[in-house]
């Protein structure tokens, strides 16, 4: 036999798949060719497995058993009862843009009371009138060669398209609240895009949640173009039902002297993949990226950094936290690349992990790719129970076991979730770590 007579076999899922964009990409709107491009791209590489390195520890191939339909848009009254129950940044002051199965509900959201200097069209809506701004997708070029990006792109079905005017300063928070809910297994594929210009400043905020036992299936990127000199501020929140398998994406372009700030935090999903792509366009570029995940009960929590530095004297902050129980996995794999021509970078990164029972599991990969000689970078990880003389410490204090493991716990991830600016959103984070910590007793 030779290598041309031997076909690689595929799974139930991706037969499932090309069926669903056989139906559906005449269906959707915006540009046939590009998605037909991107779903033959994902057709080609199939659902990651271990074998392909950047997937080694968070198996798709095996995890994703079946194809789930792309959700409907909601009918009203679903649509309220749904985000009548949503708890993720509730209570917070701010616009927001209400996603119901990956439907825009103008309904529920906040179109009309939008800040001045910032301009909101549905993804849905550009798409169909060849919005301007979307030249300005996939604005890292590393995303174009990730198949979980791809599929995003071949069914993406609504969303949002952001502007932020040169010179804007957003005070009031943008939240986009992703609600799903349903009985049987969905999927959504969700694009937002915000294009920031130069020296404006909007803080944007995602919570994404659904029901418990639907193996739902959520898809979302976020791609973010950041002009010189502007700040963007994003704070995410996973707190999916207990069977989802999220995968989500966030790729931004940093000009000159720009900063982003990114941190998100998980909770839910039976497995969820998070994936960073940076691109360090423009010199004197800035941004912070964390992350805190809290799972138990065979939980896999999967973060994936890469952060590209193309310029000159590039600052990278890298922080994940990673909080164990019972059989659950922890992965995080991180790559910082320095370009020749990005002397002057600095860039750290880590990954802690705490353990809290022997079961448990955590995956660390952190990678370095150095071509300049002028640099400070460094990487570490670190695993390990909780410490016992500290336990001790609290508990001689008259504070029960459970208790005093708690405020390890929350002090543990507090490094993490500190970095986000925006207090409200900061808030909410510490209130889902404790309220994890609460659910485990």
């Amino acid at each position: 036999m030779t290598m041309a007579d031997v076909t690689t076999l595929r799974t139930a899922a991706e037969t499932g798949l090309s069926k669903l964009f056989e139906v559906q990409r005449l269906k959707l709107p915006g540009a046939a060719i590009a998605r037909e491009e991107a779903f033959r791209y994902f057709e080609a590489a199939g659902l990651p497995h271990r074998r392909v390195e950047a997937f080694k520890y968070t198996d798709l191939r095996a995890a994703v058993r079946e194809a789930a339909p792309p959700a409907e848009a909601p009918e009203p009254e679903t649509a309220r009862n749904a985000v009548k129950a949503a708890r993720g940044f509730a209570g917070i002051e701010a616009a927001r843009l209400t996603f119901v199965n990956g439907h825009l509900v103008p309904a529920l959201s906040d179109l009309s009371g939008l800040p001045e200097g910032l301009e909101v069209v549905t993804f849905a809506k550009a798409m169909a009138e060849g919005h301007p701004l979307l030249d300005h997708l996939a604005p890292v070029e590393q995303t174009r060669e990730n198949p979980i990006y791809q599929l995003n792109a071949a069914f993406m079905a609504d969303g949002a398209v952001i502007r932020v005017e040169a010179g804007a300063k957003i005070e009031r928070a943008l939240h986009l609240r992703f609600v799903g809910t349903g009985s049987s297994p969905f999927s959504t594929a969700t694009r937002v895009l915000v294009v920031a210009g130069e020296d404006s400043e909007v803080t944007i905020l995602e919570s994404h949640e659904g029901p418990d036992g639907i193996a739902y299936q959520p898809n979302d990127v976020l791609d973010v173009v950041i002009a010189d000199r502007a700040r963007v501020l994003h704070s995410r929140l996973n707190i999916e039902g207990d069977a989802a398998i999220a995968l989500s994406t966030v790729s931004a372009r940093l000009g000159a002297g720009s900063h982003i700030e990114t941190v998100n935090v998980v909770t839910g999903a039976v497995l969820s993949r998070h994936q960073l792509y940076l691109h360090f366009a423009g010199d004197d570029a800035t941004a912070t990226v964390n992350g805190a995940a809290m799972i138990r009960d065979g939980q896999l929590a999967d973060s994936t950094l890469l952060a590209d530095h193309a310029a000159v004297g590039g600052i990278s902050r890298e922080q994940f936290k990673t909080v164990i129980d019972g059989d659950a996995t922890g992965v995080f794999q991180g790559k910082i690349i320095v370009r020749q021509v990005a002397q002057k970078t600095d860039g750290k990164m880590k990954s802690d992990c705490l353990l809290l029972t022997d079961e448990g599991q955590m995956m660390n990969k952190p990678e370095l790719e150095i071509f300049a000689d002028d640099v400070a970078c460094g990487h570490g990880a670190t695993c390990g129970a909780p410490d016992d003389e500290l336990l001790f410490y609290l508990m001689a204090r008259g504070l029960p076991r459970a208790q005093a493991e708690s405020l390890l716990v929350q002090a543990f991830l507090g490094e993490a979730i500190e970095a986000v600016s925006h207090e409200g959103a900061r808030a909410a984070m510490i209130a889902e770590t404790e309220a994890w910590l609460a659910r485990r007793g």
